[in-house]
């Protein structure tokens, strides 16, 4: 059943090789341009070669200059002083991103009519500080900063594996009488999502409006080029963000990492999985697949259906606007006053503001006894690492489980480089044995837990779209904290084995790797 790769590894890999090739294709302009101009016009060849290097220096400060981690900034710094040619034109194309502004404009539009829909929930943040000021600062950052709210009326409930998060979206979207929504990184045209498709056409003939969207670069290769045109034809509207156009659009740093479903804006379901047969067992082509995600019933759906209808609206202006977006924000009708606090949010690269980063942070800062985290990829900045480290050296348990099996080699040996320097400073690290672990979580104290899809690396934190939750004081905390417990059960500590000294070759191997993984 095997073949040895999963959709994330081929679009890493198609991906991976763009960059190389215009890595490559860069470089040797600018070697053909020295030459051409040392060849034959040596005598202007001075004047040029100093215009080239203020017009460097001038883009190098005004990428110091911007309100980025340093560990964003570096990287581009080196390449473009190293290879000024080369590195200014990858700066443009990858770095800048020319039509960003554009997208800015529009995102900023559309979040201006959707967040305001929802309430603030004043005093739901006033009760979370009663119980807990961590938890109030928290709920009151996303609120302030984020624009989504905390709710104290919704139902969370945990699923430890992304099968079991699949049988129950399925059972809940048989239910649907008015609309689902559909928001995934990555769909594959296979059983997994045949499964689902069947039980949307059969909602469609019962009268419910369906909506699917998905991120082309991380479905290509996965959907044949009529999927669009074959939901349509099923009465199922689809879109498509960052769709793939070779020489038009390429180089657009920022993709959907999102996974939503919202039916009726009544049930909601996210987490770490896509709907892709890898995550539900179909396939394993690296060993176990390890996923996670949350079902939500109550007010806090309407968080979700709002993340949703920002990219639905915002991907493109050649696209219909939703003219009456209240419809799709009703009263939650299963509402459960004392369920505990819950506040599903989104981040954008739209914005400035490294809201999954920031987060992760909190929660490490937060806690006073223990925080544990899991993620598939392990690339984080100098403040996160910093954040870690101060809260284990605070005497707090802060533990990270990554892959024992790994999806992307290059990807794995980047991660097991941050080993050393988290570990020292009394971080734990484990491995998963069983194979692959695709979730992206949080636990602390007994008391909050995050789910979602924001993996802890630079393309999650600064470049994706990406959303999750917070939920605190309920029994799906612990149910997490359980999940926690068994993945660390199955997994290898290697804690030890990274405290001690790395040889000189590998050091500078994984230095080199760590310069280039904000442009990974």
């Amino acid at each position: 059943m095997s073949n040895g790769t999963t959709m994330e590894h081929n679009t890493a890999v198609q991906n991976g090789i763009k960059r190389m090739a215009l890595t490559v294709l860069s470089m040797l302009v600018e070697i053909v341009i020295l030459f051409i101009f040392l060849l034959f016009l040596s005598d202007y060849a001075k004047w040029f070669l100093e215009l080239e290097r203020i017009a460097g220096l001038f883009l190098v400060l005004f990428i110091y200059g911007k309100h980025e981690t340093a560990a964003m900034k570096m990287p581009w710094i080196m390449l473009i002083l190293v290879f000024p040619i080369a590195g200014v034109m990858l700066y443009l194309l990858i770095g800048l991103n020319g039509s960003t502004h554009k997208m800015k404009k529009r995102y900023e539009s559309v979040d201006a009519v959707l967040l305001p829909l929802l309430d603030r929930n004043d005093q739901v943040i006033e009760e979370e500080g009663q119980k807990d000021k961590r938890l109030a600062n928290i709920s009151r950052y996303l609120r302030d900063h984020a624009g989504y709210p905390v709710y104290n009326d919704t139902v969370v409930t945990y699923y430890d594996d992304g099968a079991k998060g699949l049988e129950a979206q399925k059972e809940e979207l048989k239910k649907a009488k008015e609309f689902i929504f559909m928001e995934y990184h990555a769909i594959e045209d296979a059983e997994s999502w045949h499964g689902i498709e069947e039980i949307l056409v059969d909602r469609v003939k019962n009268g419910v409006e369906v909506r699917v969207f998905y991120d082309d670069m991380g479905s290509i290769g996965f959907i044949n080029t009529d999927f669009v045109d074959r939901m349509r034809g099923l009465g199922i509207n689809c879109r498509v963000f960052n769709p793939f156009a070779p020489g038009l659009n390429i180089f657009l740093n920022n993709r959907d990492h999102r996974k939503i479903t919202v039916i009726d804006g009544q049930v909601g379901f996210t987490g770490g999985y896509n709907l892709a047969n890898e995550y539900f067992h179909v396939t394993e082509p690296f060993g176990f697949w390890k996923d996670t995600g949350i079902k939500l019933v109550g007010s806090a759906v309407k968080s979700l259906t709002v993340t949703f209808l920002e990219m639905w609206n915002a991907i493109s202006d050649k696209n219909t606007l939703d003219r009456d977006l209240k419809r799709y924000l009703p009263e939650s009708e299963n509402k459960t006053p004392g369920a505990g606090f819950v506040q599903p949010y989104a981040d954008s690269p739209m914005d400035d503001i490294a809201v999954g980063e920031d987060v992760y942070v909190s929660v490490a800062e937060a806690a006073t006894e223990y925080a544990w985290f899991i993620t598939p990829y392990l690339i984080i900045t100098d403040e996160m690492s910093h954040a870690l480290t101060m809260a284990a050296k605070r005497g707090v348990d802060v533990r990270i489980i990554t892959p024992g099996v790994p999806d992307k080699k290059i990807v794995y040996s980047l991660t097991r480089s941050y080993y050393n320097g988290l570990v020292r400073d009394g971080v734990r690290i484990f491995e998963f044995t069983p194979g692959f672990c695709h979730c992206k979580m949080s636990v602390a104290d007994d008391l909050l837990a995050t789910c979602g899809t924001i993996n802890m690396d630079y393309r999650s934190l600064y470049h994706h779209f990406e959303n999750g939750c917070v939920y605190a004081d309920c029994d799906a905390v612990m149910d997490t904290k359980r999940d926690f417990e068994a993945t660390m059960a199955q997994s290898r500590e290697v804690t030890e084995q990274y405290r001690s000294g790395r040889g000189a070759f590998l050091r500078f191997g994984q230095m080199l790797l760590r310069l280039v993984a904000p442009l990974m």
